[in-house]
C-alpha cells in the first residue's frame, strides 16, 4: 500500500502536520501501528514559535486563531521569555502512533508533544504541550481517551488524557519511575505497561493499573535482568504479547537482541512465541486478534513479519 505523507501546512506560528488527502482510510490498522519501526515518518512544515509551560494544554486546532499574542509572562517558565525563534521542522523521527478504534483518527507524538489527526486528511490538533516529555500514545477501546507516557512530575509515568486533549491524569507515580509502552486492556479499565526505574535500579518489566488509581500489580518480576517491551493485548484480554530481552539496550550489541513472549493472564505462565536471529520486537495484534506483526533485523535492514495466528 502507498504509506501517507505528511505534508506541511501554510499558517505560521503553529505545529501543523497534514495527511496527504490521498492516502486510503481503509489502510491496515495493524500496518499503520508498525511504521515507527521504520523511526521516519515524513513531517514537513511544522512550525512553532511558542514559549511552554510545564502544564497540558487544551487541544487547539491549526485551524485556531493564529493572529492571537500569548503573553510571555504566563508560560510558567524558570526564565523569563525575552524573544521567541520560530522553528520548521521538515522532518519527523521515531515517532509512535496509534489508530483511533473507529479508523478515523491518528494519535502521535512529536517533539514531546502529543497530536491527532484524521487518517483521511488535513490539520493536526496539539493535545499537550509543555516542558513534560509526552509519547507512546494509545487510545482506549472506546477511542474516548489516550494512555501514553510524560515525565510531568519528574519521573517517567503513565498517563491517560481524554482524547481531546482535557483532563490529563496521572495513572502511576514515582520520581525515578521509567515507564515504557503503555496499552489499554479491553475493558478499557486497566492498562499495562513496561515499568522499571533509572537510575539502574530495575529494568522494565509487565505492571497493571487500574486507571482509577492504586499501586498497580506486578505480572512479572523476575528474574532481574529480563527487560520486556510492547505490550500488546488480545481482544479477549487473556493473552499479553511482549517483546523480551536479557539485559538493558547496549551500542554495538550482537543479533538476536529481542525476542517475543506470551503472557497469560490467567495462569501467569510465559510462553516463547519467537526463535529469530534478527530479533522479533514490538508485536502488534490486528483488532480480530488473527493476525500478528512484528518487527525484525536482516543485515542492516529493519522490516515487517506478518503471521496468520490461527494457522
Amino acid at each position: 500500500m502507498r504509506m501517507p505523507t505528511l505534508l506541511s501546512g501554510s499558517r505560521p506560528r503553529r505545529n501543523l502536520f497534514r495527511i496527504a488527502s490521498g492516502a486510503d482510510p481503509g489502510s491496515t490498522r495493524v500496518v499503520i501501528l508498525l511504521l515507527v519501526l521504520w523511526a521516519s515518518m515524513g513531517a514537513s512544515g511544522v512550525t512553532t514559535a511558542e514559549p511552554v509551560g510545564p502544564r497540558a494544554a487544551p487541544a487547539q486546532s491549526a485551524g485556531a486563531d493564529d493572529d492571537a499574542v500569548e503573553d510571555p509572562e504566563d508560560t510558567g517558565l524558570p526564565l523569563e521569555v525575552d524573544r521567541l525563534v520560530p522553528l520548521d521542522m521538515t522532518e519527523g523521527r521515531w515517532i509512535s502512533l496509534d489508530v483511533s478504534p473507529d479508523g478515523e483518527t491518528i494519535a502521535f507524538d512529536f517533539l514531546g508533544d502529543l497530536f491527532t489527526v484524521p487518517i483521511a486528511g488535513g490539520d493536526a490538533t496539539q493535545l499537550t504541550s509543555g516542558m513534560a516529555f509526552d509519547a507512546q500514545p494509545r487510545f482506549s477501546p472506546d477511542g474516548s481517551r489516550i494512555v501514553y507516557t510524560s515525565d510531568a512530575d519528574g519521573g517517567q509515568n503513565v498517563w491517560v488524557v481524554d482524547s481531546d486533549g482535557s483532563d490529563p491524569v496521572q495513572i502511576s507515580k514515582g520520581a525515578s519511575n521509567r515507564a515504557e509502552s503503555p496499552e489499554w486492556m479491553p475493558d478499557g479499565d486497566y492498562v499495562v505497561a513496561a515499568m522499571g526505574a533509572f537510575r539502574l535500579s530495575g529494568l522494565p518489566k509487565l505492571k497493571l493499573f487500574h486507571v482509577d488509581g492504586g499501586s498497580g500489580t506486578q505480572l512479572i518480576s523476575e528474574p532481574d535482568n529480563l527487560k520486556t517491551l510492547g505490550p500488546a493485548v488480545s481482544p479477549d484480554g487473556r493473552y499479553i504479547w511482549y517483546s523480551r530481552r536479557t539485559g538493558d539496550w547496549q551500542y554495538n550489541a550482537q543479533l538476536p537482541q529481542y525476542q517475543l513472549e506470551a503472557y497469560d493472564v490467567e495462569t501467569g505462565e510465559r510462553y516463547p512465541r519467537s526463535s529469530r536471529y534478527g530479533s522479533a520486537l514490538r508485536p502488534t495484534l490486528s483488532p480480530d486478534g488473527r493476525w500478528l506483526v512484528f518487527g525484525t533485523r536482516h543485515d542492516e535492514h529493519t522490516g515487517l513479519v506478518l503471521r496468520d495466528l490461527e494457522t
